[in-house]
């Protein structure tokens, strides 16, 4: 018998496991909400256990970032993101506003389709099964291809868990026939109500090209700016240990520093105190050349990987045990790619006088390939700080803080998410970090509060249209008229 081609596999998985998805979303639609609650609480701990070796298993398959640091990100993914989201109610009522007399009912979307990328395979797995559960929605779990084994393990975990906890079979489920064909039909598919993308540009693009409603979210390229009013030798740490954190391979990690011209001396030898190598003219060169090619894309072979490993493939040598590699550039866009997303670990350089001049170097970073997304400000000074918050047009301005951790929810208030909303301006439907509450529909009980004014209940005196005989005579005078001409 003749080998099935690759991509026809792909498309007859899409199609399976939607449909199983489907019977098993009917079924969990009638679920309490002690039901879900036992079956998400029962996969967050199973995903938290597995945590170390699904970090391992991702770095292995992929060759991105570190494996501790991978650990990390899954253990946010399941417990961080759980704990944030379980008292949660996504279960019938959920809010009675009794002043209006209106009552709120949870309802859920449907099947879900989840697109994940390479650089955070599992962790994303995980924060999207659990917040798609939790909201009593079904999901199937489309894995770029470079990370499908990994991928397809946290979600056999977390699926197995939740079986065992009540949870109906094929409720949860990841492809394994990967291809470009196959995702394509997995989006299109008449049962996916939802597609909740977070990946690269193009990812983005055909997920909201599907017709179908869409929540995709790509790249950023975060400036973080660094005011002459900052606790410097923190600022140092922090932005040289985020840069360094799993290889720069979460969206939210400092793409620039634009460092303030009175600190920046200061702030560049406490960066290289904590493992920052800075460029000279030429290996800057060697890298521009190494990271980017003529279109902008960037080379993959590079993405995800140490210093020393990318400044090997460079040409050039650097000191053992150095963590980040920073380009000192001036420029800003298509001319200078250095001033790009760098999804490795190298870091853009720049010095500015004043927070003023500051602010419009972040702006034309945010710009030319963040729009929407992140900001970090290192700074004391309050005014400052909030007149970045305004003026910015990102929606998660983390401050006095690691970029990587604090735009995701680890180290500030904001929602624990993996997947973080640009905006209108970034192409995405919100700009808030995604989690359950978007993931559900609201019914509204409404009544009455106020009688109908009483001009709407007398009828209206209508005046009576043209009859048959006037039209036909309008008519008849529109055509003679022509015949005329």
């Amino acid at each position: 018998m003749p080998a099935i081609d690759k991509d026809l596999q792909s498309i007859q998985e899409a199609r399976d496991l939607s449909g199983q998805a489907f019977a098993a979303w009917k079924e969990w639609s009638t679920a309490t909400q002690e039901q879900v609650d036992r079956v998400c609480a029962a996969m967050a701990t199973a995903a938290l256990d597995a945590s170390e070796r699904l970090g391992i298993l991702a770095h292995e398959e992929t060759g991105y970032g570190v494996p501790e640091h991978k650990r990390l990100k899954n253990e946010f993914a399941s417990k961080n993101v759980w704990e944030s989201i379980k008292d949660l109610k996504t279960v019938g009522v959920i809010r009675h506003d009794v002043d209006h007399k209106l009552y709120e009912i949870a309802w859920p979307v449907g099947v879900i389709a989840g697109l994940t990328p390479s650089t955070n395979p599992t962790s994303t797995v995980m924060y999207k099964i659990l917040v798609a559960i939790k909201a009593r929605n079904a999901i199937v779990i489309a894995p770029h291809p470079a990370a499908a084994k990994c991928c397809y393990e946290t979600t056999r975990i977390m699926a197995q868990a939740a079986i065992e906890n009540g949870a109906p079979e094929g409720l949860i489920s990841c492809m394994q026939h990967i291809s470009l064909e196959g995702t394509q039909a997995l989006m299109h598919h008449k049962y996916v109500a939802l597609i909740l993308a977070t990946g690269g540009t193009p990812m983005v693009r055909a997920a909201h090209s599907t017709g179908k409603p869409a929540i995709g979210v790509g790249p950023g390229n975060v400036p973080a700016y660094v005011d002459r009013s900052a606790d410097i030798e923190k600022a140092a740490r922090f932005i040289t240990a985020s840069k360094a954190f799993d290889c720069s391979t979460i969206c939210a990690t400092e793409q620039s520093v634009v460092a303030d011209a009175p600190i920046a001396a200061q702030l560049r030898s406490l960066m290289e105190r904590e493992g920052a190598y800075f460029t000279d003219p030429q290996q800057t060169d060697l890298l521009r050349n190494l990271l980017f090619y003529p279109d902008g894309s960037m080379n993959t072979a590079v993405v995800g990987k140490p210093a020393e490993y990318v400044a090997g493939m460079a040409g050039f040598e650097i000191t053992k045990g150095t963590r980040i590699l920073v380009t000192p550039i001036k420029k800003t866009g298509k001319e200078e790619p250095l001033s790009r997303e760098k999804l490795t670990t190298v870091l853009g350089w720049y010095e500015e006088e004043g927070w003023e001049a500051g602010c419009e170097r972040c702006i034309e970073l945010i710009q030319f390939g963040g729009r929407g997304h992140s900001l970090i400000i290192h700074a004391t000074d309050e005014d400052v700080i909030m007149a970045f918050g305004l003026e910015k047009p990102v929606f998660r301005i983390a401050v006095n803080t690691m970029g990587t951790l604090g735009a995701i929810g680890l180290t500030t208030g904001v929602m624990p998410s993996l997947t973080l909303g640009a905006g209108g301006v970034g192409g995405s439907i919100t700009g808030d970090n995604v989690t359950t509450t978007h993931l559900m529909n609201i019914k509204r009980l409404a009544y009455e509060i106020s009688p109908p004014p009483a001009a709407a209940m007398v009828p209206g005196q209508l005046k009576p249209g043209p009859s048959p005989q006037e039209i036909e005579k309008a008519v008849r005078s529109v055509v003679e008229d022509l015949l005329r001409l």
